[in-house]
């Protein structure tokens, strides 16, 4: 590593006020100093490396997936609002790609399509309760099917039957005719003092656990190994406040980690008038808890307390880096790093996830390894790509019917003649969304300069057009100004998806899904639905919305 980059990075962290550097920040001095984990500069080999599990000559594969994390941290300008050394690490000695999407802006969606290699629409992975089936086959799965060691820590969610019943019930009932709070108020608080360093015990408790396998089991493997951690920050923390069922509304963090943040750069977002905004946009805010009144001070404290919780996170990406690098496994270790969807923080007057607004769909993704160039990568991609590429790297042949593509062709700083032509990544992800805190199943196209979002049956609900050069903020919808881009947009999403279709098949699935659960309540039904989320709004009018509930029930029944 070039001195100059060297003393770059020690003058950044002394910047950040460093004066009580962790462990994982010396680690992050000592990596870079060695001249492996800049694999770019040496000279390239191909993805099978001499020497790994035992010479069996094939690579090794870490990911860490997040929960929650605004992938234009890891380049955009906000990042120099808060120090993440270990992103920096792989942005330096890897690939990073700058325009990477989730699939579906929520956990459960997201996850399922990561691990399936399937847009959602195509497993039916429609909200936080129905993703994949228990025993679907992932690509990890597969891995182990041809020899890999696997395993598996923290936050999986992709299978269906998990999450709150309230989450449940909100997602079901999004389309009927009442308007209520969901959330608890999105607030900051602080708790420790600058020395109080795990605020996320379980994520750092099976973070330790990753550490110790990869000491005990991975470097005395005979087999090449996937090990996958399932962090849950930076997603915020439950709310009791908000009652039983509460939800996650809570940005929590220490001293320790707020001192990584640089306060006075943090900027606050604008919001658009209430007339203004798009109705989908009102629903989202609304049933977040954001219309409300909120100071600069509360804004600017909450997205720094989420900045503090994803340098927690990158100190737990730092952990495993270090563990890899202290067996001598990392120099044999394709290293992968992503999250499920992002974070609003407070932009566009909400908090959480389930928009297609950058802060929301925008996820990192960083890949570092072996003849992985370093570079920054600006095609746009998703998290479908994950399951072709980690088949790739395994040298497993790729089902015809995914709906990803290998990402492999991109990083690669040299291929071997022997690997087959794979297909080329097409120039357009696709998004989708169906959950709660959204009235209207919500569709996205990104290509190119433009986002185009659609909703619903393509008639009821306008859709809106984004050009992001011109307006990285997404504040101005030029839908009406660009009608000949909208409708090829509009042409291109039909050709990817039926999207009417897939609307009246999740309206039909959800008020199944409730009348089934309504049955089986039985007489508890009213004192049920009056203690979920919505409670506090709930029990100022209970007939009035129980009704609205029968006539939603009643109605359209020829969907």
């Amino acid at each position: 590593m070039p001195l100059e980059t060297f003393i770059a990075l020690k003058e950044e962290m002394r910047r950040e006020g460093r004066n009580h550097t962790s462990s994982t920040s010396i680690a992050a001095l000592i990596l870079l100093l060695q001249p492996f984990v800049f694999w770019g500069s040496a000279e390239a080999k191909p993805l099978l490396v001499p020497g790994s599990c035992r010479d069996c000559g094939k690579l090794n594969v870490l990911i860490v997936m997040c929960d929650s994390f605004d992938g234009r941290l890891t380049f955009h300008a906000e990042n120099e609002t808060v120090a993440l050394p270990f992103i920096n690490l792989m942005k330096r000695g890897g690939s990073l790609f700058l325009n990477a999407y989730t699939n579906s802006p929520i956990c459960c969606p997201s996850r399922a399509a990561m691990w399936s290699g399937l847009f959602n629409h195509l497993t039916e992975s429609w909200n936080n309760f129905k993703g994949l089936d228990a025993n679907y086959t992932t690509w990890m799965d597969l891995m182990e099917k041809y020899g890999y060691y696997t395993q598996k820590y923290g936050k999986i969610d992709y299978t269906s039957g998990h999450h709150s019943l309230s989450n449940r019930v909100e997602a079901w009932t999004r389309n009927v005719d009442f308007l209520l709070h969901q959330e608890g108020r999105p607030v900051a608080e602080l708790v420790g003092d600058k020395k109080y360093m795990r605020v996320m015990k379980k994520d750092w408790e099976i973070t330790d656990k990753a550490k110790m396998w990869i000491r005990s089991k991975a470097t005395n493997s005979t087999q090449p190994f996937v090990l996958y951690l399932g962090l849950n920050l930076p997603h915020p923390y439950p709310s009791p406040s908000s009652g039983e069922n509460y939800g996650a509304s809570t940005f929590l963090t220490s001293p320790y980690w707020l001192e990584k943040v640089k306060y006075k750069a943090i900027k606050i977002p604008k919001w658009s008038p209430f007339s203004e905004m798009h109705p989908v946009d009102y629903y989202s805010s609304y049933t977040k808890n954001c219309t409300g009144k909120f100071t600069q001070k509360e804004i600017r404290d909450i997205r720094a307390h989420y900045y503090a919780m994803c340098a927690e996170t990158d100190a737990m990406l730092g952990e495993i880096i270090s563990a890899l690098n202290e067996t001598g496994l990392l120099k044999r270790t394709l290293v992968i790093f992503t999250a499920d969807h992002g974070e609003l923080a407070m932009e566009h007057r909400q908090f959480y996830k389930m928009s297609m607004y950058e802060a929301s769909s925008h996820i990192p993704l960083l890949i570092m390894g072996p003849n992985i160039k370093s570079q920054l990568i600006s095609s746009v991609v998703s998290l479908v790509d994950i399951y072709p590429t980690m088949l790739d790297v395994a040298g497993i042949p790729i089902p015809k019917n995914v709906s990803g593509y290998s990402l492999l062709p991109l990083i690669l700083a040299k291929t071997e003649n022997n690997i087959p032509s794979r297909k080329q990544h097409p120039g357009w992800v696709l998004s989708e969304f169906h959950g709660c805190n959204v009235n209207s199943s919500t569709y996205m196209l990104r290509t190119g300069k433009w986002k185009y979002i659609a909703y619903s049956d393509d008639d009821s609900v306008s859709p809106q057009l984004f050009d992001l050069s011109a307006d990285p903020d997404e504040l101005t919808n030029v839908a009406t100004k660009f009608p000949e881009i909208t409708q090829t947009l509009n042409r291109k999403l039909h050709s990817i998806i039926d999207y009417p279709k897939v609307s009246a098949l999740v309206k039909l699935y959800n008020k199944q899904q409730f009348i089934k659960w309504k049955q089986s309540v039985g007489q508890n039904y009213s004192d049920t639905l009056a203690n979920l989320r919505w409670h506090q709004d709930w029990k100022k009018h209970p007939n009035k919305y129980e009704h609205a509930i029968d006539k939603w029930i009643k109605g359209n029944k020829n969907l």
